[in-house]
């Protein structure tokens, strides 16, 4: 099962790889990209200047142009799991979480880049290569994330959907056995110096014309007691539209 699981995954990176050579230009040089002045004061590395997605079929290829080199820089490790940073690149849709196997009309489906050296939530991949699938949490690694407004994490905060205990919602088959609505679909981030790049795969059955999208980067956290909430974002460093109103369209 593995063996054809990862067979296939490597087909549509290879897949991925063509459709990014195809659109090589930069984000910001793409037509319909979501513009984004640079902003004084904000990381380089997560401070966005254009976000910008493209669709050939079935794969939609998400790019993001930072100010400086994307990818640059990972979070401090924390020592445990509570408390665990995370950095994270992200490209909220319109798109319903039904669209990539969770259950519909949960919130926000977003696709993210992230790194967070405390845990591994990649279980089916080995992205350091060193024959342990367990210890990759710091390389950047993909993952569909379900947002929704959750108050617990602050005044207007956004957090991974929660799912409490008892309850079993639809979910993707790679879920990573998270009690949250996170799966981990094993695209890989591709960085070329400000340039961040990662291609999606959908079932043909999904509708993707004029899906739209935009650009955030962004901090979350794990909460300190492992406890509802799980992951919340703590810090949004910048959003491509500046209002979050998803501009872009594929």
């Amino acid at each position: 099962m593995r063996i054809s699981f990862i067979s296939g995954a490597a087909l549509m990176l290879a897949a991925g790889a063509a459709m990014a050579d195809e659109g090589h230009a930069p984000a910001v040089k793409q037509d319909g990209a979501v513009l984004s002045a640079a902003a004084e004061g904000t990381r380089a590395a997560f401070d966005i200047l254009a976000a910008h997605a493209q669709r050939k079929g079935n794969l939609v290829t998400f790019h993001m142009t930072t100010n400086g080199d994307a990818g640059a820089e990972v979070p401090e490790a924390a020592g445990a799991v509570g408390g665990a940073g995370v950095l994270s690149y992200v490209w909220p849709t319109s798109l319903d979480p039904s669209a990539v196997g969770f259950e519909g009309g949960t919130g926000i489906l977003a696709l993210a880049a992230t790194s967070h050296p405390d845990f591994d939530d990649t279980p089916l991949y080995d992205e350091n290569g060193d024959g342990d699938p367990a210890n990759d949490g710091v390389v950047w690694h993909s993952h569909w994330v379900v947002l929704t407004p959750t108050e617990a994490c602050g005044p207007g905060a956004l957090a991974v959907r929660d799912i409490p205990e008892g309850e079993e919602p639809q979910l993707p088959a790679t879920w990573p056995g998270f009690p949250i609505f996170l799966d981990s679909p094993g695209f890989s981030p591709v960085f070329d110096g400000p340039e961040i790049a990662v291609t999606a795969a959908f079932g043909r059955d999904v509708a993707l014309e004029g899906a739209a999208y935009d650009g955030v980067t962004a901090a979350l956290r794990v909460n300190a007691n492992i406890h509802a909430p799980l992951l919340c974002v703590t810090d949004v460093f910048d959003v491509a539209s500046g209002d979050l109103s998803l501009p872009g369209k594929l």
